[in-house]
């Protein structure tokens, strides 16, 4: 089987960006959990679970 053969510098180039993808990855990751944490803090008040309820009971008055 044939190999590819890279410039050095272009070996170099690539050796060096090795890691990027999997620190974008975290990096999004922990955006993830962060906005999650916001979503449950959100979701946890009151105010939100009864306006969530009454859309709810709205949606299944509304189709029944």
């Amino acid at each position: 089987m044939n190999k590819l053969h890279l410039s050095p510098r272009l070996a170099r180039l690539l050796r060096q960006e090795r890691g990027a993808a999997t620190a974008e990855y975290g990096i999004v990751i922990m955006a993830a959990v962060g906005f999650a944490g916001l979503l449950v803090v959100i979701l946890r008040s009151e105010e939100v679970r009864g306006i969530l309820t009454d859309l709810v009971r709205n949606a299944l008055a509304f189709g029944g």
